[in-house]
């Protein structure tokens, strides 16, 4: 039986292999290449993730809360008479959810404003998922607007925009 199972993991071993370079040959000549690897902490595992989330179809999102929505990234608000609840999102496609988490979680080491936002929600008494969930929230915003620009993203013109705006998170970063 160990045998068997030995075999028919080395077959798969060999599909993955081939998976992966198919994956890679379709990235290098993708059009949207430049957007994703200027984002800090893609690398090459989230890069054909996160192309993979976007899409290439602009107009498959209006704006950045509904694909905030989509991903399962934006959190649910129940209201009833002067209660609100807020929620995890279940109702979502699972894997574009954990890459999007998966992805702020790596920007934190990789992003000084990310890191500034994060130790925030940390210091508000957020769990470190609830934390990361928020920073993705505030990534995809980010992304959508290179995405739908088609322009790389610049992290000091961000925390100039940052600066400009007149944000306490630019304060932190001084």
């Amino acid at each position: 039986m160990v045998k068997a199972l030995v075999a028919v993991l080395r077959v798969l071993r060999t599909h993955i292999a081939e998976f992966d370079r198919q994956i890679a040959a379709a990235l290098a000549v993708h059009p949207d290449l430049a957007i994703v690897r200027s984002l800090p902490g893609a690398g090459e595992v989230m890069e054909p993730r996160l192309i993979a989330a976007m899409g290439t179809q602009r107009d498959r999102y209006p704006s950045a809360c509904e694909l905030a929505a989509m991903s399962g990234i934006a959190p649910v608000q129940q209201r009833s008479g002067q209660s609100c609840i807020v929620h995890f999102r279940w109702a979502c496609p699972k894997f574009v959810r954990q890459t999007f988490h998966e992805w702020a979680g790596h920007t934190i080491a990789r992003s000084k404003w990310a890191k500034a936002y994060y130790d925030e929600q940390i210091r508000k008494n957020k769990g470190h998922h609830a934390a990361v969930r928020a920073l993705a929230f505030k990534w995809q915003r980010i992304l959508f607007r290179c995405w739908k620009d088609g322009r790389p993203y610049d992290e000091s013109r961000y925390i100039e925009a940052l600066r400009r705006r007149g944000s306490p998170l630019a304060q932190a970063l001084s």
